[in-house]
């Protein structure tokens, strides 16, 4: 934990979104509601379009963090408020940038805090995205 500052970058990852993905989101999911695989219902209902799942936006934006702690196990806690939507193109999809920074070091409870930017479209889709994460094992 000495080697950590707050600031610090410890991970970075671009993905990219189909409408493939949705629909494979959806089977795992069982999430089938039309507003993420059909363009006349999304409109229908004001959207701009396809949308991903709030879930699946979620679930890739802390994937970064937990490749970074090495154990899953050590995430404690995670809290986003979705901004805006991610809306899939049919033909260019669309692509999500993460960037997860220390954002706080508890030195006493062996944690930091890491404060998630995930964009799409250059917007910020997920705000005040925070992961707490264990960083020495309890005794």
């Amino acid at each position: 934990m000495s080697d950590l500052n707050v600031g610090d970058i410890v991970a970075e990852r671009t993905v990219e979104l189909s409408r493939d993905s949705l629909v494979r989101y959806a089977g795992a999911s069982g999430d089938f509601n039309p507003i993420h695989y059909r363009d006349d219902v999304a409109a229908s209902v004001g959207l701009p379009g396809v949308l991903a799942h709030g879930m699946l936006t979620m679930g890739l934006a802390v994937q970064p963090v937990v490749d970074w702690a090495g154990d899953p196990g050590r995430v404690e806690d995670y809290q986003v408020r979705f901004t805006r939507p991610v809306v899939v193109d049919p033909q260019s999809g669309a692509t999500v940038t993460i960037a997860a920074k220390i954002g706080q070091i508890d030195a006493e409870a062996q944690a930091v805090r890491v404060d998630l930017t995930v964009t799409y479209a250059e917007q910020t889709v997920l705000g005040k995205a925070q992961v707490r994460v264990r960083l020495a094992e309890s005794l």
